[in-house]
């Protein structure tokens, strides 16, 4: 059975049920004006369908949280529409579509781990490590005499993600992104 949480216990993460709904908090704030009561200003996405909300609630209000699943596995390929995952203690295959991968399908490759996280058998979101490591397949080179310059270069990855690298970086180099920020990390 899934946890009961106050509101003002609320953290960034937390998953809850809500008419019939599944919210996860994106970002939450305790705030006590100087008359009246406290509340909690929630901004919640659906898991479900990706709509953000903003919603109050009274600091003792109940909330039952909602019972997520996570499960390794593994991107084998895709064949045009749908992308395939293995689970990595069945073997069992799993076809997932971009709508239902998201954000994930910028970072991930052939053979890579992902965490499937899912409600009631229900996939709504494909987690890729925190740090991938993608090779570069196509970049400027550096540009001459322009070295007073922080802002970097384009640059394409092996899996098609455009992201501003330094200017140091080159064809062939292998190198680190945060896949929570989307941004070049260090080169391996």
């Amino acid at each position: 059975m899934a946890d009961v949480y106050m509101a003002g216990d609320l953290r960034n993460g937390t998953t809850f049920e809500l008419d019939n709904n599944v919210f996860r908090v994106v970002e939450f704030q305790h705030v006590k004006p100087g008359k009246g009561a406290a509340f909690v200003r929630v901004k919640m996405k659906n898991v479900m369908t990706g709509s953000v909300l903003e919603r109050t609630f009274n600091p003792s209000e109940k909330l039952q949280g909602a019972e997520i699943e996570k499960r390794d596995m593994q991107y084998l390929y895709n064949d045009g529409e749908l992308y395939y995952f293995m689970d990595n203690n069945t073997y069992d295959q799993m076809p997932l579509n971009k709508e239902q991968i998201g954000e994930a399908l910028k970072y991930i490759k052939e053979n890579m781990n992902v965490t499937m996280v899912s409600f009631k058998g229900k996939v709504f979101a494909v987690e890729p490590p925190m740090f991938v490591e993608l090779e570069v397949t196509y970049t400027e080179p550096g540009f001459s005499g322009n070295t007073t310059t922080t802002s970097g270069k384009p640059a394409t990855l092996e899996n098609g993600l455009e992201i501003s690298v330094p200017l140091f970086v080159n064809i062939g180099d292998k190198i680190r992104i945060d896949t929570r920020t989307g941004e070049y990390m260090e080169r391996i």
